[in-house]
């Protein structure tokens, strides 16, 4: 686990306590009881999620509209029937808290129902609350969404935007002259590993390993994985890092380099395009991807980068990381076929989530099998 990964983890478990603040004891109970087998990220979430429970609580139930949040107590979950959440599930369609206004579609409303679930769930194993009103509960429906990716043509067009970029101001110019290889590499990281932008983030530069051409990230939950990259990735990340040769080994002792290709070397380091974006007062920055104060970009600041050029291209579709890991994806199964291999590559650990994303896609697999065998002999090869 690198620095910045830690420094995530470090982030999320301090969040995860100032929301616990606020928040009944029971709550701190349960999350610590599942802190072995979830990540503070996951927890993280499902506080928040329950903390939106609790406002339902303190909103609507008459029992407890004096009540403070902190104060509601464990009784509360054994005191809830089927109809009180379902109550909660048209609560969350719309509703104010604190002067501000929420609204939940459906997916959100099934992650909080979830939420709620597993925390029923605990307690009940525990013998603690032997009431579950979620048994009883229909789940909010679903609805499949149609993958949203670049075609062939657009992905030219995305890679053109950067070399070219349109509508730009002299000042915006600038700065792009700044960044435009390190923009390339990114965009070109994204369409050939289909990582996703947390991992493309935490990357550092001792993360890229030339001679095997991978990328060590840290999958979601924390575990380490190695991504191959082809020769777009090799080559873009070899001039945005200055290994022209496509190569990190510039050992100024190795006994094949002379003093004058050591000198080479150096030179070609010292005028690289990541090398001219570091700051004097961070020359050590470990990260791979530097932003223009010279430190690690972030999540955000890469997706502002992605939407920038996307704007650029001829698509009614709203571009973001993720659907650049999509458009990998696609490709990877329409060449291949093999549901297994894009899921082990995209770092899913179910495949059934890989199957539900691409399951238009196989049903286009399935109707070209329908014609895979001839029945009829083609008169006109006859002739």
């Amino acid at each position: 686990m690198n620095e910045y990964t830690e420094s995530v983890k470090i982030n999320n478990i301090l969040t995860l306590r100032g929301l616990l603040k606020k928040m009944p004891p029971f709550c701190s109970d349960y999350l610590r009881g599942i802190a072995t087998s979830t990540s503070p990220r996951t927890q993280t979430g499902y506080c928040r999620d329950i903390y939106t429970f609790l406002q339902f609580i303190v909103s609507c139930n008459p029992l407890y509209q004096s009540c403070q949040i902190k104060d509601i107590p464990l009784q509360v979950l054994e005191e809830l029937n089927s109809s009180d959440i379902d109550e909660y599930m048209e609560f969350l369609n719309y509703y104010e808290f604190d002067g501000i206004v929420y609204k939940n579609g459906e997916s959100a409303k099934a992650r909080k129902l979830s939420a709620l679930s597993n925390m029923y769930s605990f307690f009940n194993k525990r013998q603690i609350v032997k009431n579950n009103p979620l048994n009883a509960v229909r789940r909010p429906k679903l609805h499949e969404k149609a993958i949203i990716a670049l075609d062939q043509e657009q992905v030219f067009d995305l890679m053109d935007a950067v070399e070219t970029p349109k509508n730009m101001t002299d000042r915006q110019k600038k700065f792009h002259n700044l960044t435009v290889d390190r923009d390339r590499a990114i965009l070109t990281a994204f369409l050939g590993t289909g990582m996703r932008v947390s991992e493309l983030a935490g990357l550092d530069v001792t993360d890229v390993d030339f001679n095997n051409q991978t990328f060590r990230v840290i999958r979601k939950g924390g575990n380490e994985a190695y991504i191959y990259f082809g020769d777009d990735i090799r080559d873009a990340l070899s001039y945005y890092l200055g290994y022209p040769d496509g190569s990190s080994d510039v050992d100024s002792n190795s006994n094949t380099d002379t003093a004058g290709s050591d000198n080479e070397n150096a030179a070609n380091l010292a005028q690289a395009p990541r090398s001219l974006l570091l700051k004097e007062d961070n020359p050590d920055e470990p990260a791979l991807f530097l932003s223009l104060r010279g430190n690690r970009m972030a999540v955000r600041s890469i997706e502002v980068m992605v939407k920038k050029y996307c704007t650029m291209i001829n698509t009614n579709k709203r571009i973001t990381p993720h659907k650049l890991r999509s458009t990998y994806g696609t490709a990877l199964y329409r060449e291949t076929g093999d549901i297994y291999l894009v899921a082990e590559v995209l770092g899913h650990k179910d495949v059934n989530t890989t199957k539900k994303h691409y399951a238009q896609m196989n049903n286009e697999n399935k109707r070209r099998a329908a014609n895979i065998v001839q029945l009829k002999k083609d008169r006109d090869a006859d002739v």
